[in-house]
């Protein structure tokens, strides 16, 4: 059976990735690079749950109210993310409504939901496929570096609906929620500990 690191008073420098043993006295910094060492925490599902938790909480409003307030005299619109990419499908620009789509609706969805499976199967201490839950979770990963397209393609929306010279649009009351969805599941990636996918494994 084999034992886990922090069983064995071992650890990692998360910077340089030096691998040292854990005195748990003192100043706890990497011999080498100087950088302070993590302490080991059983509680990190908290943290993640209550992020992802929050994250889905916030995503419901994020859908369902108005993420833009469109004038074009004497038309006024007021359009949730579906509706706009309704209307961005309807005026022609399919490939666009695409796009939005599955960055502004499909992305953030798969995440929550990968975040969910990740925390309910590390806390319950699964022992299924643990490799593969490693690969969701590094993919996870490099979503994050491209977490902001999703409010990036909501300004692109907003800028491909003005129409004429005369129109105006104004964000709506869903930009906040929908950038505390983006905001949270980052948060809830980052604070979530990889190793505790293989604790039912030991």
């Amino acid at each position: 059976m084999s034992a886990r690191a922090s069983e064995l008073g071992i650890l990692a420098c998360p910077s340089c990735d030096l691998v040292m043993r854990d005195v748990g006295v003192g100043d706890r910094r990497c011999v080498r690079c100087r950088e302070p060492l993590p302490r080991a925490t059983r509680d990190h599902h908290v943290h993640v749950t209550a992020l992802v938790l929050a994250a889905a909480i916030l995503y419901i409003p994020a859908n369902l109210m108005t993420m833009m307030h469109t004038e074009q005299f004497p038309t006024r619109r007021d359009d949730t993310i579906l509706s706009g990419i309704g209307f961005l499908w309807h005026s022609g620009s399919w490939d666009l409504a695409i796009i939005v789509f599955i960055a502004s609706i499909v992305v953030p969805l798969v995440k929550l939901l990968a975040l969910v499976l990740l925390t309910v199967t590390a806390r319950s201490g699964s022992t299924w496929r643990p490799r593969a839950r490693t690969k969701l979770y590094r993919a996870l990963e490099i979503a994050g570096h491209w977490s902001m397209l999703d409010v990036f393609v909501i300004v692109l929306l907003t800028a491909i609906v003005q129409l004429g010279a005369f129109a105006h649009v104004e964000p709506g009351p869903a930009v906040i929620p929908f950038a505390g969805v983006v905001v949270l599941t980052m948060l809830a990636s980052a604070a979530f500990d990889p190793r505790s996918i293989w604790d039912g494994s030991r």
